[in-house]
């Protein structure tokens, strides 16, 4: 009986201890929202300044154990958003299981205590209401996120399936999961997910039926803030197939799609450094293999400090470029602006005397592979003083040394020009004389013209320069020769010599 009776005690004891943490947990919850937001904002901003976007949050309503919220996603006061009009916005739906053991949490056996739980669905608004309907009535977005008492933050992230059909259109997506974990400062961020499939059915300006199907989307990565506020870090995306379809038969299919992208800070803390890997396994045009190509471009010694301040002034002039309803609405004079404000910052990403490497840019099939390498060491132009008085010295501001070769197999790019030949309706006999024809024409044509050489069956090219000299496949010259051997009739390569006064008339004897 007396253990019977301790037991409920216990009990009870412990439901007590977990009514009086729910609530206090979920006070400091809503204590919190206002900084968890605000970290929000400035994320979005930092990454999509173009998007022009708020975040905010509106009707909490605190209970014991769960509390309730709305947060809103609007266009930016006084700004126009790439992504919503004015008067609409997106609306997501809060439910909050308070801390320490909230009940959606325990439902999936998770015994560590945590601030909250907190249940995300999409609000059915005039917004959001087409994909509603293309899910038939439910949230196309349904997220799970376990806040800890240090505000880091773990989601699981759903996409719906979705269907829709309307005459000629259609849209068939098979849904998605993501994950995403973000640490209590915000500085720490880590996303992966995938989706299986999907497909887009459509007609074209020219009426024809155009089909775009995809399979196998992974991303996967995790960034942080480096010490001058950009973030760093490494990212995988990839595509196991894309097709596109016009009037039902395949034009083109890509196969095997990745993208590894990584950046950190150099070892001196001063500078920064990335590389970018893409590559595709194969390109299929109307049932023919064109062949695989990869890239890899290396970028180093970005002064962090010029690079952040390249950012806030690319992003500031973003968001003011979008608050002006004639620049905002005009798609090409927005991307004129924001070119021009490209080429008035650009100095800034100089500033470190910033390498830049291809190696390589390489496409093949097979009969070889084609490739093309460039070594480019950059050169602040604040350093450089004095007035740049020929083509050599207005380059040196800018240029510390050049270095790029091409290769090109003979077979390789005769096997290639077949395949195009094919395309265009020849047979195949004749399609490999008409490209033997061509690669052979364009590699005396780029000899003539001292471009290209032809060496061991392979059309190449070799372009090197530094402190005004170039050299062309070996060949030394000085830029404006270079230059001039690529102008056409009637252009002016410098300016004209200043013609002699006339002597002036002398009288008559």
């Amino acid at each position: 009986m007396k253990k019977s009776l301790v037991a409920v005690g216990v009990i009870v004891a412990l439901g007590v201890v977990w009514t009086g943490s729910a609530w206090y947990t979920g006070k400091q919850l809503e204590g919190r929202m206002a900084e968890l937001i605000a970290n929000a904002n400035a994320e979005l901003n930092r990454a999509s300044p173009e998007a022009g976007l708020t975040l905010s949050y509106q009707d909490y309503h605190r209970g014991l154990f769960h509390s309730k919220m709305q947060l809103v996603v609007k266009p930016t006061a006084g700004a126009q958003s790439a992504f919503l009009k004015p008067e609409q916005s997106v609306v997501f739906a809060e439910t909050i299981d308070h801390g320490p053991f909230p009940f959606a949490q325990l439902k999936k056996f998770n015994l560590l205590p945590s601030m909250a739980s907190i249940r995300t669905e999409l609000v059915n608004n005039p917004t959001t209401k087409p994909l509603f309907d293309m899910t038939k009535g439910k949230s196309f977005i349904d997220a799970q996120t376990r806040v800890g008492y240090n505000g880091s933050t773990s989601s699981d992230i759903d996409l719906l399936p979705l269907n829709y059909e309307n005459g000629d259109d259609k849209l068939a997506f098979s849904g998605a999961q993501f994950s995403a974990d973000v640490d209590g400062a915000g500085n720490e961020i880590a996303v992966s997910g995938e989706a299986k499939s999907g497909l887009i059915n459509t007609v074209n300006q020219y009426g024809q039926h155009v089909q775009m199907t995809f399979n196998g989307v992974k991303t996967d990565g995790s960034t942080q803030l480096s010490d001058f506020d950009e973030r760093v870090g490494a990212q995988k995306a990839s595509i196991d197939k894309l097709a596109i379809a016009v009037e039902g038969k395949e034009m083109a299919v890509f196969e095997g799609i990745s993208l590894n992208a990584k950046s950190e800070v150099q070892d001196d803390k001063k500078h920064l450094t990335g590389q970018v890997d893409y590559a595709i396994d194969a390109l299929k045009v109307q049932n023919k293999n064109m062949g695989s190509g990869k890239l890899t471009l290396k970028v180093g010694n970005i002064d962090g400090a010029a690079m952040h301040e390249f950012s806030q002034k690319y992003n500031t002039a973003s968001q003011k470029l979008l608050a002006d309803p004639a620049v905002a609405q005009d798609p090409q004079a927005y991307q004129q602006k924001l070119m021009e404000v490209l080429a008035e910052n650009f100095p800034l990403l100089l500033k470190g005397n910033p390498v830049i490497t291809v190696a390589p840019l390489s496409w093949k099939n097979d009969k070889g592979e084609s490739t093309f390498n460039l070594s480019l060491f950059m050169k602040d132009p604040a350093g450089v003083s004095g007035p740049a008085s020929s083509p050599e010295a207005q380059l040196d501001r800018y240029v510390k040394s050049l270095d790029g070769k091409l290769v090109i197999p003979m077979d390789m790019a005769t096997e290639l020009m077949t395949q195009i030949a094919q395309l265009e309706g020849y047979n195949a006999e004749d399609a490999a004389k008409l490209a033997g024809q061509q690669i052979k024409g364009l590699a005396a044509m780029g000899q003539m013209f001292r471009v290209t050489k032809v060496e061991d069956n392979n059309i190449t090219t070799s372009l090197q320069y530094g402190s005004g000299k170039v050299s062309l496949n070996g060949e030394q010259m000085s830029l404006g020769e270079l230059v001039g051997m690529f102008a056409l009739p009637g252009m002016d390569i410098a300016p004209p010599a200043a013609e002699p006064e006339s002597p002036a008339e002398q009288p008559a004897q």
